[in-house]
């Protein structure tokens, strides 16, 4: 392997665990979950001692109510000189990579750390026995550093229609995507349950994986009392699942500190470049409800700064929240290939721990590198309703040029166009997306996101039964429709 400068950031440990405990007595809590990710990580690079030289420990928010879960880490690792850090719902979970790479390169810090995990399976199974289950108390304690995101992903126009769950909101996005590529409606129920079976199939020979058999396409493009549909054309199998006890650790270091601890050159993977869009918008107020620039721009510059073509790259893990999020990184980023765009099985069937997927796919990313070296690795981010866009690419190969890193916001900004949405507006209008939302096994509503004449938008709901079963086998995108009171109905 070829040398390379002593601030090259290396990504030396990995580990992912999880949990299927039915007693939740005996489970473990998320940050018992993430030390033990942790030790299994610097295990995994054959330097346990190297936990305790870390100089900053990152963890993303979940559910829990840890108010600096780093600091509980540190605590329990002998890492008594590490900031913490917590990273806010928002925030993309590649931006701690990023950071845990820029500080590596400048010099700054050599060894970091980055945790998450969940373990709302844990919860589920003491709800069911009457229980709630027991959590460390920490209270009154902060982080020395808290990221945030600059604005908020959802508003009010948007939640008085019925949109709470992002299921709905990227179903919507999804019906914008099909009517553009002139998909039928069951050719893209099709497409999805393929992929989605596929997924399926990846996440048995995954051992890290929460699902455990294949499931057929039928039964996932189906609504059954199995399989409930929740946004249409969504069902409950085209959901990220996030009720697993699931949580990853990644240490990261310079070149120089891997060297000086002895670690086998055969584990270090190294971050070959980086791209992040931050640019933030309200889903309602996307010009174009079937682009993601943020994707199209993070892509194009990531493939520029690694000298790669996406297509050419066999190990992937797009982001796949919903089939939306997947089905518009292909676009953007232009992928033609047959080949398979998930190594983990994705967040259904491969389990998505609430804003951690990312450091689970990174760690199984490292160990198929490992035993492919000099190959390439593509993980990508998404963040909110696909509101923030990053792209990661790795490999085991020492780069050719120092890790590169770009912020594409700005010209992300330059490009998307943004209108305005209102709530207060009664006229004609044509619909630019849709879904109809369910209540247990019955249709609920309908949501439509709206163009208006003056080119606002507008969001509105019609709970007609009639149009609701209209607008599952017909194609509404396009046409359209009149809004009164906060409520469509079809011209």
């Amino acid at each position: 392997m070829a040398e390379c400068p002593p601030n090259t950031p290396v990504l030396v440990g990995v580990a992912a665990v999880q949990q299927k405990l039915a007693d939740h007595t005996q489970a473990l809590e998320p940050i018992a979950l993430m030390e033990q990710a942790l030790r299994n990580a610097a295990a995994d690079a054959g330097a346990p001692e190297l936990l305790a030289q870390a100089d900053e420990i990152m963890v993303p928010n979940s559910l829990w109510a840890y108010s600096d879960p780093a600091r509980l880490l540190a605590e329990k690792l002998g890492a008594t000189a590490a900031t913490t850090l917590l990273a806010d719902f928002g925030i993309l979970q590649q931006s701690l990579v990023d950071r845990a790479c820029e500080r590596i390169a400048r010099g700054e810090a050599s060894v970091l750390l980055i945790a998450g995990g969940e373990a709302r399976y844990r919860e589920q199974c003491a709800a069911r026995a009457g229980e709630a289950a027991s959590a460390t108390v920490q209270e009154g304690v902060a982080p020395d550093v808290l990221l945030q995101p600059a604005a908020e992903m959802m508003s009010e126009v948007e939640s008085n229609t019925g949109l709470g769950m992002p299921v709905g909101y990227y179903a919507i996005m999804d019906s914008a995507l099909r009517y553009k590529q002139g998909l039928t409606i069951d050719e893209h129920r099709d497409q999805m349950a393929a992929m989605y079976a596929r997924y399926s199939e990846i996440a048995a020979q995954n051992p890290d994986a929460w699902a455990e058999e294949a499931v057929s396409a039928e039964f996932i493009r189906e609504h059954s009392a199995g399989n409930r549909m929740l946004a249409f054309p969504y069902t409950k199998l085209h959901n990220s699942q996030w009720t697993v006890d699931q949580a990853a650790g990644l240490i990261l270091c310079s070149a120089e500190k891997a060297q000086q601890w002895g670690i086998d050159r055969a584990q270090w993977v190294f971050p070959l470049a980086s791209t992040e869009s931050n640019f933030m918008s309200l889903m309602s107020s996307r010009g174009d409800l079937a682009a993601s620039e943020g994707f199209r721009l993070a892509g194009a510059k990531a493939m520029e700064l690694a000298g790669v073509d996406f297509n050419e790259v066999r190990l992937k893990e797009l982001y796949s929240c919903f089939p939306y999020a997947v089905r518009v990184q292909q676009e953007e980023f232009g992928l033609t290939g047959s080949g398979d765009i998930s190594v983990t099985g994705a967040m259904t069937f491969g389990g998505g721990p609430l804003n951690n997927f990312v450091f689970q796919a990174t760690v199984k990313m490292a160990q198929l590198l490992r035993e492919s070296p000099g190959e390439t690795g593509l993980v990508t981010t998404v963040s909110g309703l696909m509101t923030k866009q990053a792209c990661g690419l790795w490999s085991t190969q020492a780069p050719a040029r120092p890790w590169a890193f770009a912020d594409v916001t700005e010209e992300v900004r330059a490009i998307t166009d943004v209108r305005e949405v209102t709530a207060q507006y009664e006229g004609d209008g044509v619909i630019a997306g849709y879904t109809v939302l369910f209540q247990g096994m019955d249709p609920w509503r309908a949501v439509a996101v709206i163009d208006m004449p003056d080119g606002r938008r507008t969001v509105a709901y019609s709970e007609d039964a009639p149009l609701m079963q209209q607008m599952m086998v017909q194609e509404f995108c396009g046409e359209a429709c009149a809004v009164a009171g906060g409520q469509f109905s079809q011209r």
